[in-house]
């Protein structure tokens, strides 16, 4: 059982942000149909680090469980209207091509309306639906160039540095979800479905709230980024990373005084919580000699001992051996249809203490075609002559 037991969630997305927003939804509950083109969804075909695994992108093994695949020439009248026929039944149409894609596919909002009002079409975008900049590609190394991310990350003396991930992505998937489940609670309120528009601007904007809100409002800063080693332009010191003989500590709040003990800087031990912002190079400088004699070991034991908030930088294999990872089964494995396995990260969230389980893997292209379609009322002769006319197709393939 999830919480969008019932709810039918029809899903044109491609790349990252949409395919994971509807992954999430399928998690909880909803019935997602991914409607891909005919040779597939770019996600399916293309993967980060060219790596595929049973012939399945990594990034399809990323967004694509708790979905079904239907494939669609979407070019066609007759893949328009087997569209349609799926609508009816839908509550939630989802998609994040560019700007006005889907109306000249002849499913604009009003036609899909016409189907069914009680529609909930939610749109991410890379800049919104119109204005100046709606028709530009929305990349998120790209954004975070736009919005203030690259400019505020990295240090003064280095430059502008890029976030190694693709965050702007994943949060504009995590307010999709938002403004559909919104939606979904209003419709069953008061009957209105409602147009859900998200954009990767904002979503880039909403991750740095705190410190465009501070910038924005006066905020005393000597540049975007921090220096002699902060990891910002607005924390006091000596919040940043900071090298030992073997490897490098994070270094959170805390104040000169406890730094003192810890590393033996007794030039910080006067010092007042307010000179940790005014004399953040001084301070950082310091800490950076003193962790400078430490190995790993040691600075974490004196950091420890003196209520120092702090961590270890480690990589991505570091998780597999965190023991709040493991706790929190943060992991799932999982066998493909090779017998590989595929390690995905679970759901991120528990309700009553349970994480909702992987109810399929990632499809293959169109693997749910007819199913799907009989679902929608088409009969097994009618589903024939689609897929002898090429309008759909069923197969096993993973990609294209």
């Amino acid at each position: 059982m999830g919480a969008l037991d019932g709810i039918r969630v029809l899903s044109f997305n491609h790349f990252l942000s949409g395919p994971a927003a509807a992954q999430h939804l399928g998690d909880i509950g909803a019935d997602v149909i991914t409607v891909e083109p005919l040779t597939g969804a770019f996600q399916r075909n293309w993967a980060v680090a060219n790596r595929f695994v049973d012939d399945t992108s990594v990034n399809h093994i990323t967004t694509g469980r708790n979905k079904r695949s239907i494939a669609v020439d979407l070019k066609s009248p007759e893949g328009i209207a087997t569209v349609k026929k799926l609508i009816e039944t839908a509550d939630v149409v989802m998609e994040n091509f560019r700007p006005g894609t889907l109306d000249k596919l002849g499913l604009s909002e009003a036609e899909m309306r016409a189907v069914n009002p009680r529609i909930i079409i939610a749109t991410t975008t890379g800049y919104g639906i119109d204005g100046p900049y709606a028709k530009r590609p929305g990349q998120d190394v790209l954004l975070q160039a736009m919005c203030g991310l690259a400019a505020h990350t990295g240090s003064m003396e280095s430059g502008p540095v890029a976030v190694g991930s693709v965050p702007i992505d994943h949060h504009a998937a995590a307010l999709t979800v938002a403004g559909i489940i919104a939606a979904l609670f209003e419709r069953e309120r008061t009957g209105v479905a409602r147009r859900v528009d998200v954009n990767m601007l904002q979503a880039a904007m909403d991750l740095q709230g705190e410190s465009i809100t501070a910038w924005m409002n006066g905020a005393e800063k000597a540049g975007p980024r921090g220096q002699d080693g902060m990891a910002n332009w607005f924390s006091p010191a000596p919040y940043g990373i900071y090298a030992a003989k073997d490897g490098h500590v994070m270094i959170s709040m805390s104040t000169p005084s406890q730094l003192s003990g810890a590393l033996n800087l007794p030039q910080l031990a006067e010092l007042s919580a307010d000179e940790g912002f005014s004399k953040r190079g001084e301070i950082s400088r310091l800490v950076a000699a003193g962790m400078a004699t430490l190995t790993i070991e040691e600075a974490v034991e004196k950091l420890t001992e003196a209520g120092v908030w702090h961590e270890v930088v480690r990589d991505y294999d570091g998780l597999l051996d965190n023991p709040q990872v493991d706790h929190l089964q943060a992991f799932t494995d999982m066998t493909g249809s090779q017998g590989s396995t595929f390690k995905m990260l679970s759901h991120p969230v528990r309700y009553d203490g349970e994480v909702p389980p992987i109810r399929t893997m990632p499809p293959a292209l169109g693997e749910q075609t007819r199913e799907v379609l009989a679902e929608a009322g088409v009969d097994a002769a009618e589903i024939d002559r689609l897929i002898e006319a090429g309008v759909v197709v069923q197969t096993n393939k993973m990609r294209s």
